[in-house]
């Protein structure tokens, strides 16, 4: 199967802000993206609005209306602005992530057994706005297997582990993380679930990744702007949809 290749924008957005400019302006590159064979975009704006900015949010979704084809995916806390906000724009899909409000990066997925009613609650309300609703969760059986008990019917897996062990070589230890991803991937899709993945994904370890299971989509920023910056755009651009296709 193939698998979405969906860019992640916060860090063209922080270079934009660090000048206090529209420089570089994020339609500009989401309109080269598209041009580029990109068919998906994700956004995580945050409270202090550090990068993506809840107007970008809005400006995003307007200029998308006209490209039918392409996925508009919303990450972030669901606090009460950031659900307004998703229900004003109504994207493709939202993906929830336990962030806390200073929090540098996302570093860790929801406890589904904990937060079970409230996730099953929110993926209801989106799914009848048209919304489909994603949860982050950590590679770990026993959360998946509380997806399957709950109304969760699309996961995010959080990918730093994957990342780091890829980079360390590999020895057992990549042996038992590889082990692990690949049985959350195939549980959750042999159950129904959707499997997403995201966080330190790169050109070097994304395919190895998507050979575990069914990957539907993959949301990548940070490696995604360094990689452009060492190897050009349109050339990274080539080389992750040849993975993902």
């Amino acid at each position: 199967m193939s698998t979405l290749f969906s860019v992640n924008l916060n860090k063209l957005a922080l270079i934009r802000n660090s000048r206090g400019t529209d420089y570089p302006n994020l339609l500009y590159f989401v309109k080269k993206l598209i041009d580029l064979g990109v068919k998906g975009f994700t956004v995580h704006p945050r409270p202090d609005e550090r990068h993506i900015r809840y107007q970008d949010v809005y400006d995003i979704s307007e200029f998308l209306q006209d490209y039918k084809d392409i996925e508009f995916n919303i990450e972030g806390n669901p606090n009460e602005r950031f659900l307004e906000l998703i229900q004003e724009v109504k994207p493709h899909q939202c993906t929830l992530v336990p962030d806390s409000v200073d929090q540098l990066t996302s570093d860790h997925g929801f406890d589904i057994i904990k937060h079970k009613d409230m996730l099953s609650k929110l993926t209801a309300e989106m799914q009848a706005f048209g919304t489909r609703c994603a949860v982050f969760v950590d590679p770990d059986i026993k959360q998946i297997e509380a997806v399957i008990d709950s109304g969760v019917k699309t996961v995010e897996i959080y990918t730093e582990e994957w990342a780091r062990a890829y980079e360390n070589g590999h020895n057992d230890k990549f042996d038992e993380v590889k082990q692990r991803f690949s049985d959350c991937i195939k549980l959750a899709t042999q159950n129904g679930v959707r499997v997403n993945a995201g966080h330190d994904l790169n050109l070097d370890n994304l395919a190895d990744l998507l050979s575990l299971g069914d990957v539907t989509e993959v949301s990548i920023g940070h490696a995604f702007t360094v990689e452009s910056l060492e190897q050009g755009m349109d050339n990274v651009v080539r080389q992750y949809l040849a993975i993902c296709g």
